[in-house]
């Protein structure tokens, strides 16, 4: 049985992809299935970040490029502004997380914006790299015309607004484990070790219950 990584993101997070760097690096030879689910930072109507303004370019030179250089992740401060907003975008991933595809969309999403400073709010762009992954060019259009996956996502925001109380990203979850923000290599492989010697021993519970029974 695969050991699961829950990862809340926004495809405008820059933290989100240089967490998922150390994400692969970590799982690297072990059993361990990644899921993405949607967080929105910024959700309609609140104004999404202008890279004109102070904030920005403030955190990418303090935090984001450092940490970035650190891990050798190619990374830059898109020129597009304001940033998109994300909705559609994960509409287009719970598409794709339904065929299999969510994880490879997610990075395809996160690489086009922080590494091709493509606008993922754009239908179109959206639907290019929806066929990158794998779905039909014309099917994510439609979809996104139709609004097939609306509820969904909403659905899915609720539930990490609600049940999970996810209130920034990336937001990290192994096991009963939840790290907030960008977690060491080695927090995460230790709460992987967990995960797995817990794993086994609800494994090897009933054998030994077994054998104890057959023994009397």
């Amino acid at each position: 049985m695969s050991t699961q990584i829950t990862i809340y993101t926004d495809y405008v997070c820059p933290y989100c992809l240089l967490a998922e760097h150390i994400v692969e690096d970590v799982i690297q030879g072990r059993d361990v299935e990644i899921n993405w689910r949607p967080y929105e930072l910024r959700p309609e109507p609140v104004p999404t970040l202008r890279v004109e303004d102070p904030y920005l370019p403030q955190v990418w030179k303090q935090s984001v490029y450092p940490m970035a250089e650190r891990l050798g992740v190619p990374i830059k401060l898109p020129a597009i502004s304001p940033q998109p907003r994300t909705d559609k975008a994960f509409e287009v991933f719970a598409m794709a997380d339904e065929q299999g595809l969510g994880h490879t969309f997610s990075m395809a999403a996160l690489k086009a914006f922080f590494q091709e400073e493509m606008d993922i709010g754009n239908p179109e762009i959206l639907a290019d790299l929806g066929a990158e992954v794998g779905l039909e060019r014309e099917s994510v259009l439609n979809v996104l015309a139709k609004g097939t996956y609306r509820e969904r996502h909403r659905e899915a925001l609720r539930h990490a607004r609600e049940d999970m109380v996810i209130t920034s990203v990336p937001t990290i979850v192994v096991g009963k484990q939840v790290f907030r923000g960008v977690p060491s290599p080695g927090e995460l492989r230790r709460a992987l070790d967990q995960v797995t010697t817990e794993t086994d021993h609800e494994q090897h519970q009933p054998d030994a219950e077994a054998a104890h029974n057959a023994a009397r």
